[in-house]
C-alpha cells in the first residue's frame, strides 16, 4: 500500500468510508492468519455466520459491528454485544481440532480488533490522505472501541499508537496460514460467491480484479502467507485504481461516502424494534 499523496487528513468527522468495504477480504485474511481465529472460523458450528456459506450476511454483520462499535448508541452496542456473545458461545475447539481456540479468548479478540483498527487506518490513508497526529490520535481512540466492545478490557488495548505498533510487530510472529486455512481463504480473496459463476472471461476478469484489490490491501507478510504474488506492475495498477477511487470520494457528498455504514446503524434500530436477529 504505497499510494503517495501530499494531502493531509485533518478530521475524522466523515465517519467510516464505504470504500473501505473493498478492504474487507484482506482484513478477513489478516484476522484468520492467527491459527486460533482461522480454525475458529473454519470449524465454526454457527453456519449462518460463515463467510464462505453466507458472504452477504457475514459482510453485513462485520460492517455493522464496525459501525456500531465506533458510532453506535449505548443501546445499539449492548444489543449487538449480546447477539455476538450468543454466537461466540458456540465457537470453541474440540479434541479433533488442530489448534485450541475459544471465541471468548481475549488475546484472539484483541488480534481481531487490532486488524479491524489497522484496516480503518489503511483505508483512511489511501482514500483520504496521510494522517496528521491529531487525526491519527482520533482514529486510535475510535479503534480502541473495535477491540473493547466485547471481552477485551480497556487496559489490554495498547496504551497509545507507539504501543500499538509494538504490539502489531510482535503479533506478526504468531501469524501462520497453513494449507487448510489458505484453501478456505483463497475464494474469499478472489471474491468468489458460492453458487455464482459468470461466463468464462468475465469470471477470470472478476477474480483477477478482486485478487489485485485484496492483495493490494494486504501487508507483505500476509501476501507471503497466502502465496499471493505481488510486484511493481501490480502495485502500479493498484495505485492507479486507488487514485481514481480517491478522486471520486473527494467529490462525493458525505451521505454517499459513508454508505452503507450510515444505513447499517438504522438497520440495527429496525432489527431491535422488530425482534429480528442482529447477527
Amino acid at each position: 500500500m504505497t499510494v503517495n499523496d501530499s494531502k493531509t487528513a485533518t478530521t475524522t468527522g466523515d465517519g467510516m468510508l464505504g470504500l473501505g468495504l473493498l478492504a474487507g477480504p484482506a482484513n478477513v485474511i489478516m484476522q484468520l492468519a492467527r491459527p486460533g481465529v482461522g480454525y475458529g472460523v473454519l470449524e465454526s458450528r454457527v453456519h449462518s455466520g460463515r463467510v464462505d456459506l453466507h458472504p452477504i450476511k457475514r459482510a453485513r454483520t462485520t460492517f455493522t459491528y464496525l459501525a456500531v462499535s465506533t458510532n453506535g448508541t449505548d443501546a445499539q452496542k449492548a444489543a449487538f454485544r449480546r447477539a455476538v456473545n450468543r454466537a461466540h458461545a458456540q465457537v470453541y475447539s474440540l479434541d479433533s481440532s488442530p489448534v485450541s481456540y475459544h471465541a471468548f479468548d481475549k488475546d484472539l479478540q484483541l488480534w481481531v480488533g487490532a486488524c479491524l483498527y489497522k484496516g480503518v487506518v489503511d483505508v483512511h490513508r489511501l482514500f483520504v490522505g496521510e494522517l496528521d497526529d491529531d487525526t491519527a490520535d482520533q482514529l486510535f481512540v475510535q479503534g480502541r472501541k473495535l477491540g473493547t466492545m466485547l471481552q477485551v478490557p480497556e487496559d489490554m488495548w495498547p496504551a497509545d499508537r507507539a504501543a500499538f505498533d509494538r504490539y502489531w510487530q510482535e503479533s506478526l510472529d504468531k501469524v501462520h496460514i497453513d494449507d487448510t486455512v489458505r484453501e478456505y481463504l483463497y475464494p474469499i480473496a478472489a471474491s468468489r460467491v458460492r453458487g455464482v459463476r459468470l461466463p468464462g472471461p468475465m469470471q477470470r476478469w472478476s477474480e483477477e480484479a478482486a485478487l489485485l484489490i485484496t492483495t493490494g490491501f494486504l501487508p507483505q507478510r500476509f501476501r507471503d502467507e497466502m502465496r499471493l504474488p505481488w510486484d511493481a506492475k501490480r502495485q502500479k495498477r493498484f495505485d492507479r485504481l486507488i487514485t481514481v477511487l480517491r478522486t471520486v470520494t473527494a467529490f462525493s457528498p458525505r451521505v454517499v461516502r459513508e454508505f452503507p455504514f450510515n444505513l447499517l446503524l438504522r438497520d440495527v434500530d429496525w432489527r431491535i424494534r422488530t425482534g429480528r436477529p442482529l447477527v
